[in-house]
């Protein structure tokens, strides 16, 4: 059966949380990122992007093109929960739904076209989303999750856009070929220097070649420019999680001790979060007392792979959970409601040089091993 993907995206979503709460900040070049002269740009309206503004940016190299933004530092908390919001109503809605990002959500509606007709479905959920929660939306609904999410960057802002699958090739040809998603720039280098700009060109050559120029990666690549993915929609679940926990070879009242171990059992899933590129939107804290009695502690939090971040908050809730002041047996920790995003979400840091220490840290930690590296506090943990 031939698939029906919708891709959806919330358009320059932190932009359009800030001006749900701000309507004076509407029609103003606006930066979200860190104040300092040091800090990146996180996201950006459409105002900012005219003077040449980009994520990423340097927050001082985006305020020498475009003087007038207004920077704000960001509210991770809010933009979590306006995520969560519409996350709540997409589940509701949608048959199959998987949550790519913070922003940006695909779904499966093969099918549906026999009872109320695809396009009409999709826009009709997306009008209840702004209705409701006042975020404009994009959506592009194709044959498949490329092509669904490639017509989205094409509708942007608050697109509509279909693309048949007759259409597929005359859409995605005239294009230019880093319009292709997971397409980096060194890759377009690559194929630019060979004189393949457009997704046609790329279309068109023989995929032995494109293979024999970039690795396994070519064919991906290749079946992409050609309108072809079936990478199917992973359903979206709050409960996925990462987790560890280290029972004590003798039971222990340390408390100096337990928390060494729990910045060490902190930094090993917030490492394993950005090498899968996810950010966690609740941690939860587990002690075992020497009688075998379990208890745990979670809280909320806004999305992140951070070890400061998720380090301060798991010593709290150990504060406020070990009160009973008896030998600890088991000490253990969980991050959950994953979603993919880490790299959008690290741009909130407040300086070059932390985003610069967790890359370095993370790319020691691939090369020598996950215990190569860690904070001072953290050496007891040895698991």
């Amino acid at each position: 059966m031939d698939r029906t993907i919708v891709h959806m995206d919330l358009d320059t979503f932190f932009v359009s949380c800030e001006r749900l709460l701000h309507s004076e900040l509407k029609g103003m070049p606006l930066i979200i990122g860190g104040h300092s002269d040091r800090g990146v740009v996180a996201s950006c309206s459409y105002e900012a992007r005219y003077f040449g503004v980009r994520s990423a940016m340097p927050i001082k190299m985006a305020l020498q093109l475009c003087p007038q933004a207004k920077v704000l530092r960001g509210d991770m908390e809010l933009y979590s929960n306006q995520s969560k919001i519409v996350t709540s109503i997409l589940q509701e809605e949608s048959p199959l739904l998987e949550k790519a990002s913070i922003d940006e959500f695909y779904i499966d509606i093969t099918g549906l076209d026999r009872f109320f007709g695809c396009y009409k479905w999709t826009n009709e959920l997306v009008h209840r989303i702004t209705k409701e929660t006042g975020l404009p939306i994009s959506f592009g609904l194709s044959i498949n999750k490329t092509v669904a999410k490639m017509a989205t960057s094409e509708s942007k802002p608050e697109g509509r856009f279909e693309v048949l699958e007759k259409a597929v090739k005359p859409f995605l040809f005239p294009l230019p070929i880093n319009k292709i998603p997971m397409l980096g720039q060194s890759t377009a280098n690559v194929l630019s220097r060979i004189g393949v700009r457009k997704i046609q060109t790329l279309a068109e050559m023989p995929v032995e070649v494109i293979v024999q120029l970039l690795g396994k990666n070519g064919q991906s690549l290749w079946k992409k420019a050609n309108g072809i993915d079936l990478t199917p929609v992973e359903p979206f679940s709050e409960r996925k999680s990462i987790s560890t926990e280290t029972t004590f070879e003798k039971d222990t009242i340390d408390i100096q001790h337990i928390n060494d171990l729990l910045v060490s059992m902190v930094e090993k899933l917030a490492f394993q979060l950005r090498q899968e590129q996810k950010v966690a939107a609740c941690i939860t804290i587990k002690i075992r007392y020497s009688n075998f009695d379990t208890h745990t502690q979670q809280c909320k939090i806004p999305y992140s792979a951070s070890d400061h971040v998720l380090i301060g908050k798991a010593k709290e809730l150990f504060s406020k959970l070990y009160s009973r002041r008896m030998l600890i047996r088991l000490i253990g920790v969980r991050l959950s409601d994953l979603v993919h995003g880490y790299h959008q979400i690290n741009l909130f840091e407040d300086t070059h040089e932390m985003i610069a220490l967790y890359h370095a840290m993370d790319k020691i930690r691939n090369k020598f091993g996950k215990k190569a590296i860690g904070r001072a506090g953290g050496h007891h943990y040895k698991k």
